[in-house]
């Protein structure tokens, strides 16, 4: 077939784009190919075999299921053995089963706000920024693309050495795979002959083969050989950034791919290449400007990517400043499911929403993942997001999520951070005088506090939520203070703050509690005492409170209480009577039915113990069948270990050689 003539490069992106539409009905998707895709209960368990489902890879709005387009510039040079992009399919390497980001929806939710896009995980993903603007030079024309789904793959078997995640967009590199052993001997022989070859190209091809397979590290040694022999090969430097991208090395993979269009300019793939990782990283900007280099022209789904991604992010940007933090989470979130899966700039942005909406535990997961990232990497120094420059943001977002949680060292130090990334920044001046002066005022307090002079640490304490209203430490501390000075109802009201801050805040709990049992306010007091047992089941000073408050709303009520016991060691029962009269009183108790000539019988009676002192509050018996068959008979226990749990004098549960972690969920829940 005769080549063709060469064409004139597009202008602008828009024009890019109108060339894209021209030819894509002329283009066929290629076809992707197949995927590689206890001894102390003698209780009988049921053992199932675990059946592995094979499915073939399907193609998604990121960065997989790129169109695949025959050049249609014949004066480009060709790079021989060059690994495919996305379009041309999948490594064989690929795992069935590994759901990758950006392929099914996953959706961000916190707490009572959630968000109807898609997501991916926040706990495994790479660096990013955001372009200077927040906005396209131009408005992309809305378009859809389509392609093909490959046929079904036979099944085939799994590998499990292979670990595999990211987005399915392989010439992307957004696959992570290594090989944690279980590796065939020949492959490890391949990679030692041609490390030891001094040809480039045979380098190469097997640095090639191991790419497939998701072997990436193994495929980067190959790739850095065959550089060392010829350092200006612009297609083993684009195989290099892809190798580097499937492990996640996003900054090195852009180096990489900027070194390949600096030896040959046209080289079209790694346009392309760096398209994609800009738009996961979130410079959309530099994607703009390398989709519109990519040839023959650039890639539908990339541009629509680009195009989706630039519009959540103007939204968010919207938002964030009429204060909606709302719908800043829910635009963040759509933002990271079209594409920008990498960005630490729309994760801080999602901490700062989360942290708005006094929703602090997923507020922390949100920096946590940002902190991940690599700043120096994602942001250049004149970026802009929000009116701060890209760094200062991030340490911005930074420190109000540490001060909210009480690491007050850590709010320090990032507030001096962004002081000295962008000194102009209204909002960041404010919020670096904010943070010192609490943490000036969290520290005076507690060393007030220490010294025993409540009232001064109560007053220090106050200054600071001057300055943070809404910080759950500041309050609760006072809330001590109050409870020393014996103002128990202002420190339930300081508690009742920090609780409607951070809601499962179990030092405000606990002085809650204590300061409802001054005021003999029992029912209360049982309540929080309640919740404590089960976020705190191994406290045994909080077991020993909530059975305290018991025994007060019992006497309060005119209950009898003579009975009740709080610890102690496991009881024995030798009669009748002392059976029942035992198992009568209010509470739980726990009834070992047991003989010491029974080998499980001995092996979990250590472990019965050791419930009887993390569980103080719950009465434990034991009773010897050979010493006390009347009993035996009338509880008609015929084998043992045998355990009968009662509460309030009511049989409430029967396990017949259970296992200790059964015994102990049996306990906890009848328990709390």
């Amino acid at each position: 077939m005769a080549s063709r003539p060469p064409a004139p490069m597009p202008d602008t992106l828009s024009d890019a784009f109108a060339a894209a539409v021209l030819l894509s009905s002329n283009d066929k998707p290629d076809t992707l190919p197949p995927g590689r895709l206890s001894p102390v209960s003698p209780l009988p368990h049921s053992s199932s075999k675990h059946h592995h489902h094979h499915h073939t890879p399907s193609s998604s709005s990121g960065s997989s299921g790129s169109v695949s387009r025959a050049p249609a510039f014949a004066s480009r040079r060709s790079h021989s053995g060059e690994i495919p992009l996305p379009s041309d399919g999948p490594p064989r390497g690929a795992r069935p089963g590994h759901r990758r980001t950006g392929s099914g929806p996953l959706i961000f939710t916190s707490g009572s706000t959630s968000s109807s896009a898609t997501s991916p995980l926040t706990n495994a993903l790479p660096a990013g920024n955001i372009c200077p603007t927040g906005r396209l030079a131009k408005p992309l024309p809305s378009f859809s693309a389509a392609s093909t789904p490959p046929p079904p793959a036979p099944p085939r078997a799994i590998r499990h050495d292979v670990l595999g995640s990211g987005t399915g967009n392989y010439g992307h590199g957004s696959i992570m795979r290594s090989r944690s052993g279980g590796v065939a001997p020949e492959e490890d022989a391949n990679v030692r002959r041609a490390m030891s070859s001094a040809d480039p190209e045979e380098l190469k091809r097997a640095g090639n083969e191991q790419y497939k397979k998701g072997y990436f590290e193994e495929a980067l040694r190959l790739y850095d050989r065959a550089l060392a022999l010829c350092p200006d090969n612009a297609a083993c430097r684009g195989n290099r950034a892809a190798a580097l991208t499937g492990l996640r090395r996003f900054g090195d993979a852009i180096k990489e791919c900027e070194e390949a269009v600096r030896i040959d300019p046209s080289y079209g793939r790694a346009h392309q290449r760096l398209a994609s990782l800009h738009i996961r990283l979130g410079h959309l900007e530099d994607a703009q400007k390398h989709l519109s280099l990519a040839t023959p022209q650039p890639d539908l789904l990339e541009l629509h990517k680009l195009q989706t991604v630039e519009k959540h992010l103007g939204r968010c940007l919207d938002s964030r400043k009429v204060g909606d933090w709302k719908n800043v989470l829910r635009e963040c979130d759509a933002a990271i499911a079209a594409g920008a899966d990498s960005s630490a700039l729309l994760f801080a942005a999602r901490a700062e929403a989360l942290l708005r909406l006094n929703q602090l535990d997923e507020a922390d997961m949100a920096i946590s993942s940002a902190s991940k990232l690599d700043y120096s990497s994602s942001c250049t120094s004149d970026t802009k997001f929000c009116g701060f420059f890209a760094n200062a943001y991030l340490y911005y977002a930074h420190a109000q999520v540490d001060i909210a949680l009480g690491r007050f060292d850590h709010a320090v130090s990032s507030a001096d951070k962004a002081r000295i990334i962008d000194p102009r920044n209204v909002e960041v001046i404010t919020m670096h005088t904010n943070v010192k002066a609490v943490a000036r005022a969290r520290s005076l307090g507690n060393e007030l506090f220490k010294s025993g002079k409540f009232s001064e640490a109560c007053i220090a304490y106050g200054e600071g939520l001057k300055h943070h209203p809404v910080n759950p430490v500041l309050h609760c501390n006072r809330a001590a203070c109050r409870f020393k000075l014996g103002q128990w109802e202002k420190s339930i009201e300081d508690c009742n703050e920090a609780l409607m801050i951070q809601p499962n805040y179990t030092k405000a709990l606990l002085r809650r509690a204590a300061s409802y049992g001054k005021m003999e306010r029992w029912a209360e007091s049982l309540k929080d005492y309640e919740v404590l047992r089960r976020e705190l089941p191994g406290d045994t000073e909080v077991a020993e409170a909530y059975f305290h408050a018991q025994v007060a709303l019992k006497s309060s009520r005119g209950e009898e209480v003579s009975n009740l016991k709080f610890g102690g060691e496991v009881e024995a029962v030798t009669g009748m009577e002392q059976f029942q009269m035992a198992t009568s009183l209010p509470g739980v108790s726990v009834v070992h039915f047991m003989t010491h000539s029974n080998q499980q019988c001995c092996k979990i009676s250590p472990f019965v113990n050791a419930l009887c002192t993390k569980y103080p509050s719950i009465n434990f018996l034991k009773v010897d069948v050979n010493e006390s068959p009347a009993v035996a008979r009338a509880e008609n226990v015929r084998t043992v270990p045998t355990f009968k749990i009662y509460k309030n004098a009511i049989r409430v549960k029967e396990m017949i050689c259970p296992s200790q972690q059964l015994l102990e969920y049996s306990v906890r829940h009848y328990g709390t």
